[in-house]
């Protein structure tokens, strides 16, 4: 077995063998070893964006000639090879870190460094041709460099997440035109309430998880501000006055994201509530998204023991002891994905939270809970929708057996016979295991016409239509309007 080869390299804390081969260096390899965290290595969107930031850096100082072209043609070349997917094996170091995100940046400045050197015909290791700070990372800081990167791989998450959102909302939408016409029994605080449509239920998730979209997207333009030009502390020490100005419309460019730069770079580096603000209104649609998965594990209980209104598909055995069981394996999935965002976002509220004074320290854990966050979400709502929503069936004859022998129909006749006796009326249906029609009928508070136009299902479940109106819309002749009318003594009586 051939003998592993090392190259020494040196840094401020001093000397270390590194693998000859590898094109990561003595800073990143201190880095792998200091902080053993999470198992994980940087996100492959992150590092796409650093190279992204690389690339334009390279290029803007050329432009304003304090690099040469010679050394910034090879460390672009470098640059584009890493966004096109190459050398991520060499990003080694753990998301979670201590120093702001500075071993993510030292890494991806000694790979891009070494491979340049490689291509000018050097041996890695050799920083006189190309050197990881002064020529890969020539005007700029961990401070601008991280924070611009964690927003830009913000977006571009975003944009792989957000189609996947609309697919479901699309699938929702579908699932509401489909069953608009199937009545169900509505429920508030788990109790009997009044009947709506299930088509009524599948609409409101679409506006729900379409209003998550919108308000991630009215907030996700706070990433497209990056503090790069900034340098250390926002001042912009060590930054050329041009490269200062040319160096976000550069990022733009190349990374194809409509970035500009921060109005105030010390804010853009001090203060990282955007982040915040970004994970909250991914909190808010998780919520949103788990009380729908809580309502489809609820409509589909059973088979035969619980609600029964509706069949999610099935995916797998439920039970290892029980033959037969299949559970609701793809909502729940859903479920714990919403539960750790919720969980992602306390932390980053309290990492954004943590900074002192000019820069804050806890970036990183800010970056690996937001990538997640979202990755989670795409990857959760796509098997959401794929293997559940767009399979799921309506038990019709089930959902219009619970609304006809519900009391909770009994809140349709109330204005026709005043409260006392509607109340009086869901009483005995509930004691005598009857149903509020029958109870209605037999004690001549109403005819069945008159029942039959007042408990017309689209008329109970259409604000601002009236049942009369949808009866003679279906081409039949609605029985004798049937009003409510107070007396003077402000008892509802009924008026035939």
């Amino acid at each position: 077995m051939a003998r592993m080869q090392y190259r020494n390299e040196e840094d401020s804390i001093g000397s270390k063998k590194v693998n000859a081969n590898a094109y990561y260096g003595v800073q990143s390899l201190r880095a792998a070893e200091n902080f053993p965290i999470t198992g994980e290595t940087l996100n492959k969107q992150f590092i796409i964006s650093l190279a992204e930031i690389k690339k334009a850096c390279a290029e803007v100082n050329n432009s304003v000639g304090l690099l040469d072209t010679k050394k910034a043609n090879a460390i672009k070349k470098a640059c584009d090879e890493i966004i096109k997917g190459k050398l991520h094996d060499q990003f080694i170091v753990d998301p979670i870190q201590g120093s702001a995100g500075t071993s993510m940046n030292m890494n991806a400045n000694e790979v891009i460094a070494n491979r340049a050197i490689e291509l000018l015909g050097g041996e890695k290791g050799d920083y006189t041709i190309i050197h990881p700070n002064d020529h890969v990372n020539y005007g700029q800081s961990t401070n601008d460099v991280i924070p611009s990167a964690g927003k830009m791989t913000i977006l571009k998450l975003w944009k792989s997440c957000e189609k996947t959102l609309l697919r479901l909302v699309e699938a929702f939408n579908e699932k509401a035109e489909e069953y608009d016409g199937t009545i169900k029994m509505g429920r508030t605080q788990m109790q009997d309430a009044v009947p709506i449509r299930l088509g009524q239920e599948f609409s409101a998730y679409a506006v729900a998880v379409k209003r998550g979209i919108d308000r991630i997207n009215s907030v996700m333009s706070e990433m497209k501000e990056l503090n790069m030009g900034g340098t250390a502390v926002g001042t912009g020490l060590n930054a050329d006055a041009t490269y200062y100005k040319e160096i976000v419309p550069a990022i733009a460019r190349i990374s194809g994201y409509d970035l500009v730069q921060a109005t105030d770079l010390i804010d853009g580096t001090q203060n990282l509530d955007s982040f915040a603000a970004v994970s909250a209104a991914f909190k808010a649609l998780a919520v949103a998204l788990s009380k729908i998965c809580n309502d489809l594990r609820l409509m589909s209980s059973g088979p035969r023991c619980g609600f029964e209104e509706i069949n999610l598909p099935a995916k797998q055995n439920g039970s290892s002891i029980m033959p037969g069981k299949v559970n609701p394996v793809i909502p729940e999935v859903l479920n714990q994905v919403c539960f750790n965002i919720i969980g992602n976002d306390v932390t980053v509220a309290m990492a954004a939270e943590g900074g002192q004074l000019e820069l804050n320290a806890f970036e990183p854990i800010i970056y690996y809970c937001l990538f997640q966050s979202i990755e989670t979400l795409d990857h959760a709502v796509h098997t959401f929708t794929v293997n559940c929503v767009e399979g799921i069936t309506a038990n019709e004859k089930r959902c219009k057996d619970l609304v006809d022998n519900s009391v909770g129909i009994v809140t349709a006749i109330c204005p026709h016979v005043g409260y006392k006796k509607a109340a009086s009326v869901a009483k005995k249906a509930i004691r005598k295991n009857a149903s509020v029609r029958d109870m209605i009928i037999k004690d001549e508070l109403l005819t069945k016409n008159e029942l039959d136009m007042i408990l017309e299902p689209m008329g109970m479940t259409t604000p601002g239509i009236a049942a009369e109106e949808l009866l003679i819309r279906k081409g039949k002749k609605p029985a004798k309007k049937v009003t409510a009318q107070k007396t003077h003594e402000g008892k509802i009586m009924n008026n035939r």
